[in-house]
This record gives structure tokens, C-alpha cells and sequence, in this order.
């Protein structure tokens, strides 16, 4: 079996996931399931590049920089045919979950384009600015056969959360799976409130899945943690 897995090179921290993607491969090759499988891990910069993918990772950066770059070098339309259309595995970190959604707040004056497919609207820094960025356990039930219980050290860099699910009944996706919740932070969408007011017990979402999309808030990318990238790789290729 060939697999090969692009990371869109526009900007932002795609040599990070190829570092971590390396590293899934070599623990992947290492068992006897998935020894034959030939992976090829490629920087995507161009529609030629993207379509030799079978999957494709967005990485977290600045989303508007990103977006920019992509129309700009004719990438948009065909990443979102890509993603909509041909339902190929992408996933995106932190900017690359704001790219993914079919609807973002907080924009940037004049907004954003966006890829789309994922039936979300997220709520762009929703932390704050990066000198806010903060790091913390997580747990992550969908990683529960790769981690034995340990916790997922997730890193928030002026990350989006996932503030509402869209009804979707007029089309034929999937429905949104929530993965995770950071729970017990400090909920800044409520206006006219103090900081210490707006506790939000139910969590934030921070990593959810709808059919072949992936996002998560957090950048595992900036860890040395393969897990989710050896998760992902797994679920894609027990697909084929």
C-alpha cells in the first residue's frame, strides 16, 4: 500500500508535522500491520503537489496569511476541492481549524476566505494574544489505545476553540464528532463580564472530527509527542 501525505508549506509550522509525521512513520514501519505500507511525506505548495496527496495536514501559522498565500498561488479551489469534494483525510492545527471551518468569528476587517467542510464556527484567538499562549494537560478519550492513559500535552498559541456546531440537515455530511473539551478555562465570549464571572465548566471544544476532516485547537506539532500523528496515520490507512 502507497500513502502519501502532504503538509501545506505556505506558512506556519509545516517542517514541525513533517518532523512528528517521520516520527509516526518510523513507529508505524516498526509493526508488523503496517510494515509493508510505503509512505511518502511531502511539502504541498502547488495544485500540481496537492494532487499527488491522499492526505493532506493543514499546520497552524497565521490563518489570514495563509488563506492569502493559497489564493494567491491558486490553491484555494482546489484545496477545497481537496477537502469537499474528493473527501480526502486533512487535518488542521489551530490556523488550519480556522481554515476548515465552514464559518469563523473574530476575522480579521474584511474576514477571511476559508476552505470550508467542516460544520463549525469557530471563535478565532480565542485565548487571547500569544502572549497569553499556555500549555496543559489534556485528555484525549480518541487517543486511549496509543496513550495508556497519558495525558496529551496540548499547546495553545492565540488558538481558536470551536464556539457552535451548525445544523447540517440540509446536506449530506456527517454529523460533528466532539473529541475533546478543555475544560474549567476562563470562557471569554461572554460580554459585559468580568474574567473571574465566566467560568465555563462545560469546556471549550478543542479537537473535533466530521467525516475526513480533523481539527484540533492546540498544536501537537510543537511537542514531541507523535501520538495523534501515529493515531491519524492509523485511521487513515484502515480506511483504504
Amino acid at each position: 500500500m502507497n500513502l502519501t501525505v502532504g503538509v501545506l508549506a505556505l506558512q506556519g509550522g509545516f517542517s514541525e508535522h513533517l518532523d512528528l509525521l517521520r516520527n509516526a512513520v518510523d513507529h508505524l514501519s516498526s509493526t508488523e500491520v503496517y510494515s509493508t505500507t510505503n509512505f511518502v511525506l511531502t511539502e504541498v505548495r502547488t495544485p500540481d503537489q496537492l494532487a499527488q496527496c491522499n492526505a493532506l495536514i493543514i499546520p497552524g501559522g497565521e490563518s489570514t496569511a495563509i488563506s492569502f498565500v493559497a489564493a494567491q498561488s491558486g490553491l484555494l479551489e482546489p484545496l477545497r476541492d481537496f477537502v469537499k469534494v474528493q473527501k480526502r483525510p486533512t487535518w488542521g492545527t489551530c490556523a488550519g481549524l480556522i481554515l476548515l471551518s465552514d464559518e469563523a468569528n473574530a476575522t480579521k476587517k474584511g474576514g477571511q476566505e476559508l476552505i470550508g467542510g467542516l460544520s463549525v464556527r469557530v471563535h478565532r484567538n480565542h485565548f487571547g494574544r500569544q502572549i497569553e499562549s499556555f500549555e496543559s494537560d489534556l485528555d484525549l478519550p480518541f487517543l486511549q489505545s496509543e496513550s495508556d492513559l497519558v495525558p496529551f500535552s496540548g499547546v495553545f498559541i492565540r488558538a481558536p476553540v470551536v464556539e457552535e456546531v451548525l445544523s447540517n440537515n440540509n446536506d449530506l455530511r456527517s454529523p460533528v464528532e466532539v473529541l475533546a473539551k478543555l475544560p474549567g478555562r476562563v470562557n471569554k465570549m461572554k460580554s459585559g463580564l468580568s474574567q473571574a464571572n465566566t467560568k465555563d465548566d462545560a469546556g471549550d471544544i478543542i479537537a473535533v472530527r466530521q467525516g475526513n476532516i480533523l481539527g484540533t485547537s492546540f498544536h501537537p506539532e510543537l511537542t514531541k509527542d507523535a501520538r495523534i500523528h501515529v493515531w491519524w496515520l492509523k485511521q487513515i490507512l484502515n480506511q483504504q
